[in-house]
Formats: C-alpha cells, structure tokens, sequence
C-alpha cells in the first residue's frame, strides 16, 4: 500500500465564486486526492471583499488568506503558509501570480519542504489577450513573464496541462524528468452518456436538434465565430437550434450579434448555469462546439468544456489548435481556427449524418474514461510529488 502523503494545495483565486470557475482543476484534484486516503489542506484566495464562512469542502480543509496585495499582507501570507507548509509532506502550488506563488514558494523554502508547480495556463499571454498592450499592462505582463520562467526551477517537480507548456518549462531549464503530464480531466461519473436531456429541452421549448457552446462570454473565448458559423448553418437548414451556456461580460454584445444577423430567435442564452446542472444541458444537445482561434494562450491550453462533452459521450467540433488536437484526433471533428466557413461545414456534416454522431460519441467517451479523468491526472501529479519527495 502505497503511504499517505500530506498534501498542502495553493491556489491564487476564489474556489467557491462562480467568477472564478477555473478553480475547478484544484477543487477536483484536492477531492481526488482525499478519496485515495491522502490529507489534503486547500489554501485559496477569495476577493477581498468577502470573508467566507466555509472552512470546509467535502472532508477536505480550506483556509482563506487575504488577496491585498501589499508588503504586510506578504508577510503575513508567507508566515502562515510556513506554518502549513512544515506540516506538509509535499507543497504544490498553481499558478504564477505574485500574490499567491511567491509565498508559497518562500514558505515551502523555510519548512525545507518540496515543491511542486502546477502549469496549467500561459497566464503572461492570457493577461496580453485580455488586457491589451498599454505601458501599465506591460508592466504586469513582464511580472507574469519573469514569475513563469524563474518559478519552474525554483520547483522540484513541474506539472504541465498541455505539451506546448512542456515546450516552455523546457526552455525554462526545467529537465526533462522533473516534468509530468496532467492535463484537464472530466470528472466520468457526473458527467455520463445516460443523463436525460430531456427536460432540459421540453424546459426550453427545443424540437430541433440543438447545437451546443458552453463557457465564459468573453472575447477571449471567441463565441463570435461560433454565432457567424451558425449563420451560415441557419442557410442551409432551419430544422436546429443553437444554444449559449455562460455568463460574461461580453453577452450584451453577443446578443447584439445574434440580432444583426438575424439569427436571435434560433439561439438561445441561458446564462449562468450552476456547475452541477451542466451536463444535463449537454445532455441535451446533439452536438457540441469548441471554437478557437490560433494564439499563444489556445495553443498551451487543456480546455474543460472539450474533456465534459467528450464524457458526456457527445459528437464534437473544434478548432484544430494545440491540445485540442491531441484530445479529439480520431475521436472529433476538427476544423481550421478561426474559420466560420470551416467550422460550420463540421456542423452540417454531423447533422447530416447521425451514425456519425452516435460513433463519435461513443469513442470521445471512451477516450475520457481511458485518459481525460480526473483520477488519471491525480496519478500523474502523485508520481510527481513521489519524485519531488525523492
């Protein structure tokens, strides 16, 4: 029997806000760990306005630490993760923002304690897509890029959710056997092909086959190709709905869109949609859509909506670009970046062929169950620490 290992787990952000819901890697990995016998301890950051009063997340301790950044909440942040580091086998941390990394790295430093980096994003590209170019974004911009090439070789051991992120911790310095796949996971129970979407359709008035995009409305999701892609599938058949799982900033606009092409009474927006009704809105759908454009930040990422339609046993579009290629070759259909013409063609051709669909569902599932789970990345990130602990 393999020991139990006392697993400290830091993450920059909020993982009880809806805001914030990339926080799900960490909640489920933390989950996954405490199932298999481990003690796990989950530090976050939540906004500084909020003072939670959960402690707790299935068994599973959570501590809150401020988010503020200034010198003497620094200090008080590394002195308590000290604290929680001496009584960790292992520190991992997520993420290269100051605020969260650079105690967590300081503090598994003074506990003379390993430390593991879970990579998960290219947060130094994510902030130029989101936030432009000025002098003052370019200042946090060079923060970001400095903290992901000096926080990999501060770690023992580097975790990383896409190959084009194993390219940079190689070009980091970071040797080769100190790195270890974990890419984005589907947590296969939850999300199954035997889920009715039956209510969900009679709940929304559908009839026609449903064409489905979750995620967060915002440009760097790029909905906008999916919403001119389903106007051109509009002119080649009416009998089928679109339909917009999310909330962002960019809904107004999005709306406004579907509008001027004429296309507002075939898509529907849900809005906001808790985590655990979601796969019922899979469920419903007959097809599923991720739409990408070709950039720094589409290339390094493991998307989650592909990992949840593919368990889900749904029948797949998305853009051909980075580890996309790698989770749906074979298994879905993939169509050029950033090409309304090329991705509503994949739309068309499954409607058009149901065999098609029903085949490629069954594959993406199994496909899920064999790599794209949450209990394989867990492994994968225990191998790591074992190797940290080495």
């Amino acid at each position: 029997m393999q020991e139990r290992l006392r697993i400290l787990m830091i993450h920059p952000h909020d993982i009880f806000s809806s805001v914030e819901p990339w926080t799900r890697r960490i909640r489920n990995l933390a989950k996954e760990f405490y199932k298999r016998g481990h003690l796990v301890k989950v530090v976050y950051f939540p906004f500084s306005e909020q003072r939670p009063d959960c402690r707790e997340m299935e068994g599973i301790e959570v501590i809150p630490l401020e988010r503020v950044p200034s010198p003497l909440t620094f200090l008080k942040n590394t002195f308590r993760l000290t604290q929680l580091s001496r009584w960790a086998d292992i520190v991992h941390f997520q993420k290269c923002h100051h605020y969260a990394a650079l105690p967590a790295s300081l503090a598994a430093f003074l506990a003379h304690k390993p430390l593991h980096y879970d990579w998960d994003d290219w947060e130094e590209m994510i902030w130029y897509e989101s936030c432009g170019r000025n002098w003052h974004s370019k200042f946090i911009g060079t923060s970001f890029k400095v903290l992901e090439k000096s926080l990999p070789l501060f770690a023992d051991t580097v975790s990383v959710a896409s190959q084009h992120l194993r390219t940079l911790a190689l070009k980091a310095g970071v040797r080769k056997e100190n790195i270890f796949d974990a890419p984005v996971g589907a947590d296969v129970d939850e999300f199954n092909p035997f889920i009715d979407g039956g209510p969900v359709r009679e709940k929304l008035g559908i009839d026609n086959a449903l064409v489905l995009y979750i995620g967060q409305l915002h440009g760097a999701q790029y909905l906008n190709l999916f919403l001119r892609a389903a106007n051109i599938v509009l002119h080649e058949t009416s009998e089928v709905d679109f339909m917009v799982v999310g909330e962002g900033f960019m809904e107004r606009h999005l709306k406004g869109l579907a509008h001027d092409l004429g296309i507002e009474k075939k898509v529907i927006f849900t809005g906001s949609v808790p985590h655990h009704k979601i796969p019922e809105y899979i469920a419903a759908a007959d097809i599923c859509i991720a739409p990408f454009k070709d950039t720094p930040v589409t290339r390094c990422k493991s998307p989650l909506k592909i990992v949840e339609y593919m368990a889900m046993g749904k029948a797949i579009v998305a853009s051909d670009v980075g580890e996309v290629r790698r989770m749906l070759a074979g298994v879905g259909i993939l169509v050029t970046p950033q090409d309304i013409h090329s991705l509503a063609e994949g739309i068309i051709r499954l409607l058009k062929d149901e065999a098609l669909r029903e085949s490629l569902g069954g594959l993406s599932r199994k496909r899920a169950e064999k790599t794209y789970n949450w209990p394989k990345t867990a492994e994968s990130l225990l191998m790591a620490y074992r190797k940290a602990l080495r």
